[in-house]
């Protein structure tokens, strides 16, 4: 999960730190109880570097890359090493207002690259690989927006790390947890959005929902404490000694304009696993408790999986 080197090489497996492209397909799946599955499952993540390899290399400008996540209750059954200690089902919250759902989820891969095509045919090679060894829970396509913003309008991703403080953000060191080292938790959930609802307000009741303007992604000052917050200071997770701990979102719109549907994917990677969990705490709940994050009265989340992204030395290892 490590530096990238793109025109050349394909990107290394893994690679959390992978940039951010056009398109994503964002794919959850459920394993067969049978150990015949087990075992197909095992075969095709220890390939996956290869397989992602026959696609990867028919354009290495495009970026393609390929995150495999394996979920709590898959963990011990497909990897057979150590659990990550922090490691379990997503934990669903209730708010006073608001429901983070969970939802079934074995495995993922995040998939994603400059072109569309090559997102779609390595879907279609891991799907045929799998067979009926997995059953497609969710299968989620994602664009990017223009300047990287969501369907709401606002800019989306702008409190990601960068540099190298993305690795120490993400990435499990040996000293963290051994077993596992390399490797990275990632939350997923499935929103979609109310947009006659959100479109009713003036621009300027938007920009104090997110926290942030809409024209320019300039912040705004916060309110004071105790007061209702925007959703930007809520997802901030910021601990008792004044240090932020920072996650990885790789956020993408998606949606059918037919169907009248209108969503965003959050994807977070973070080496921490509490920080994401209490950043959906202080959205959910509110802080302080009972002042919840306005941007949920307009988007509902339809999905919420957590699973751990282990290195590609571990999957490898699965043979």
């Amino acid at each position: 999960m490590g530096s990238l080197v793109h025109g050349r090489v394909p990107i290394e497996p893994q690679s959390v730190d992978a940039p951010l492209t056009k398109a994503a397909n964002f794919l959850v799946v459920t394993i067969a109880d049978s150990s015949e599955a087990v075992n197909t499952v095992r075969s095709v993540l220890a390939d996956i570097d290869n397989l992602a390899k026959n696609v990867s290399i028919r354009d290495l400008n495009a970026l393609f890359a390929c995150t495999v996540g394996i979920g709590s209750d898959a963990w011990d059954r497909v990897t057979r090493v150590p659990r990550p200690s922090e490691l379990h089902p997503f934990r669903a919250i209730h708010g006073q207002k608001h429901t983070a759902v969970s939802t079934p989820g074995d495995l993922l891969f995040h998939i994603r690259a400059q072109r569309r095509d090559l997102c779609f045919e390595f879907e279609r090679q891991l799907l045929e690989a799998l067979g009926d060894a997995v059953e497609v829970v969710d299968d989620t396509e994602g664009f990017r927006y223009f300047d990287v913003r969501d369907l709401l309008g606002f800019v989306d991703g702008t409190a990601n790390p960068v540099g190298q403080d993305v690795s120490e953000a993400t990435i499990v060191t040996a000293q963290e947890d051994a077993a596992v080292a390399g490797g990275s938790y990632v939350v997923v959930q499935k929103y979609v959005h109310d947009m006659a609802g959100w479109n009713k307000l003036s621009t300027e009741q938007q920009q104090h929902v997110i926290g942030r303007k809409k024209l320019d992604n300039v912040e705004l000052e916060d309110p004071p404490e105790g007061k209702q917050q925007p959703h930007k200071s809520l997802a901030t997770i910021i601990d008792d000694s004044g240090n932020v701990h920072e996650i990885l979102r790789d956020n993408m719109p998606f949606g059918s304009p037919s169907e009248g549907e209108y969503g965003t994917y959050f994807i977070g990677y973070s080496k921490e696993l509490w920080v994401i969990e209490k950043m959906l705490q202080r959205m959910f709940i509110g802080h302080p408790p009972g002042l919840h994050d306005k941007l949920l009265d307009w988007s509902k989340p339809l999905t919420g999986v957590t699973f751990f992204a282990p290195s590609a030395d571990l999957l490898k290892k699965l043979r």
